[in-house]
Formats: structure tokens, C-alpha cells, sequence
């Protein structure tokens, strides 16, 4: 397996049994798709997100599947403040005691726009969703994943925050941001702490973000999100231990 691309690993049945693992976006695309891929790996997972009724359809395909039950934690990362964030992970510790895993998934696309005009609102609310969200409710979880034995922080990233490109604006720059956060956070965590942290660019994949970021793009070449979860599932998974820091791609270009 190479160190920087993770698309050709073969996951253990059983491989994430026992673990909790909290994952934002899971109402649909990718976060969907990851839920019920590790849910069939015997994780339990919290299925955070903004639509609650997304959440719950998720929630009865794994209970329906016999998989281990999960946790909905109904969400809007534009809105939600330091508060919500302290007392979500309050609830995870009284209801689980501690996380052996955190897939941030959920990201604002913005629009595609030169920089000098893009609208203002706009990037204010593609950095919440896609920047501060992420460092808030890592901060917040951090003592619960440090009660883990092998805890694992995975950031979904695009090929856009590893090489600027034109137009890509907010969503673009977030995409850096993201990056840095990565590289900071396994610096920090990896001499102390049980945590490793590192990125995961999916590839072209066949999602609603991505048909709004290609609106003439034929999705019929595209792999389907079911397609990229190995490399989620080493990740999150004892088989990647003593990897952190680093910048993955679920795709082999």
C-alpha cells in the first residue's frame, strides 16, 4: 500500500468492533455511505448532521442491517456555537464514555468565483461550516478521544486544498485551512497522546457537492461514495497506527 494513496486495502469483517465513532455530514453523500459502511464493520456510530429526518432514515438502514445501535446528533454547523459544541460532547461521554474516532465530512461549497467577487456572507459561512466547525468540535471531543487506546481524527479534503485553483474561492482556501489543521493537530497530539490526524481527498466522486461543482460534468464515469470507504475504513481502524500527519487520497490518479 502506498503511503500516500489508500484505495487498495481489504478490511477485517469485524475490523472496527467496539469502536465509537462520531461522523459529521452522515445524513447523505459520503457521511451517509461512511455510517452505514462502518456501522457493517461493527462500529458504533453517531450520525451527526443538519436534517434530522436524513438522520433518522440512516439511523433505521443500519438498525434494520443488525448492525450496532447508533446516535443522531441533529446539528447545524452554520449556526451552532462553543456551547453546543461542549455540550455534545457531554452527552457522547454520559452515553458512550469516550470516541475512537472523529470523521469530519460535512462541507459548504460556496460557489465557484473569482476571488475579488466573492460575495462576503458567503465565505463567512464556508469557513464556519468548513473550518471553525471542524476545530470546535474537535477541541471539544479531544478528551474523549484521548480515552482511547488507538483514536483516529480523518478530515475529508479535495485535491483543490493541495493545489490552488482558479475560482475555487472559499471553498478552495477552507481546503488549505483544513490541511494546516491536520498537520498542527498530528504535530501536537503525536508525542502524548494516542491520536493520530490526517487528511483524505475522496477523488471524483458521484455526490449532490459534486454535481453542483461540475453542473455539466457526466457523473457516469464517477465512482460511487461505496467505492472510496477502504480507505476510510483503514483510517479508522487499528491497521493504520503510527500514520498521522499525513495527506491522503482515497483515489490512485
Amino acid at each position: 500500500m502506498s503511503e500516500k494513496t489508500v484505495d487498495q486495502y481489504t478490511p477485517a469483517p469485524n475490523l472496527l468492533a467496539g469502536r465509537t465513532i462520531l461522523i459529521t455530514g452522515a445524513g447523505d453523500g459520503i457521511g451517509r455511505t461512511a455510517a452505514l459502511t462502518l456501522a457493517n464493520h461493527q462500529a458504533t456510530v453517531i450520525l451527526l448532521g443538519r436534517t434530522a429526518k436524513k438522520l433518522e432514515h440512516v439511523y433505521d438502514q443500519i438498525e434494520q442491517a443488525g448492525n450496532p445501535r447508533p446516535a443522531i446528533v441533529p446539528l447545524d454547523l452554520s449556526r451552532a456555537t462553543v456551547e453546543d459544541y461542549e455540550k455534545l460532547a457531554k452527552t457522547v461521554e454520559h452515553e458512550f464514555g469516550h470516541l475512537d474516532g472523529l470523521i469530519h465530512n460535512a462541507a459548504e461549497l460556496g460557489t465557484l468565483t473569482p476571488l475579488s467577487l466573492y460575495d462576503l456572507g458567503t465565505w463567512s459561512k464556508v469557513f464556519t461550516v468548513n473550518v471553525h466547525a471542524a476545530l470546535l468540535l474537535t477541541r471539544a471531543c479531544l478528551p474523549l478521544l484521548s480515552k482511547s487506546k488507538d483514536a483516529s481524527i480523518v478530515f475529508t479534503s479535495a485535491d483543490v486544498g493541495r493545489q490552488g485553483r482558479a475560482y475555487w474561492g472559499a471553498y478552495g482556501v477552507t481546503c488549505f485551512a483544513v490541511e494546516g489543521m491536520m498537520q498542527i493537530l498530528a504535530a501536537e497530539l503525536e508525542a502524548n497522546t494516542a491520536i493520530r490526524v490526517n487528511s483524505l481527498d475522496p477523488g471524483p466522486v458521484k455526490t449532490a457537492m459534486r454535481a453542483r461543482a461540475y453542473p455539466g460534468e457526466d457523473a457516469g464515469g464517477l465512482v460511487k461514495p461505496e467505492s472510496i470507504m477502504a480507505s476510510y475504513l483503514y483510517l479508522l481502524g487499528p491497521d493504520s497506527k503510527g500514520v498521522t500527519g499525513q495527506a491522503l487520497s482515497a483515489q490512485s490518479r
